[in-house]
């Protein structure tokens, strides 16, 4: 996916090689705010497409949640920190609006209903959803 084609049409759609192996749709979409700080990129795969692949994702917690995914996610966000920074990454079931940057002041929470990734001092550290 490319960074001029998601500013020209804000929604992309492709494939993506999961870490079981299948190769299934997902997709990306632009949020822009009123400023650059408060874009949001989300990148997602269906839930449909990570039946037909058996990623099983709801375990009887309050949230989806795949830690196998949450950790590709993770990895994901990491590689594309090396290459454009952000201020706040998150990770899970819509994850969108579920915090902004500002909300952990730099500090990753103790307590997480969502994966975090969040940059100190030019590293990027990931901290696992752990409720």
């Amino acid at each position: 996916m490319h960074g001029r084609s998601l500013a020209e049409f804000g929604h992309l759609s492709g494939r993506v090689r999961l870490p079981t192996g299948h190769l299934t749709v997902c997709g990306c979409v632009a949020i822009r705010g009123g400023d650059e700080s408060s874009d949001w990129l989300d990148f997602y795969v269906p839930l449909g497409a990570l039946d037909k692949a058996g990623v099983a994702y709801w375990d009887g917690r309050p949230f989806f949640r795949s830690d196998v995914m949450d950790e590709w996610l993770a990895a994901i966000g990491t590689e594309t920190f090396t290459s454009t920074s952000f201020s706040l990454g998150g990770i899970g079931f819509e994850v969108s609006g579920c915090t902004d940057a500002s909300a952990p002041a730099g500090r990753m929470p103790k307590t997480r209903d969502i994966g975090y990734l969040l940059p100190r001092g030019g590293v990027l550290h990931y901290g696992a959803a752990n409720t």
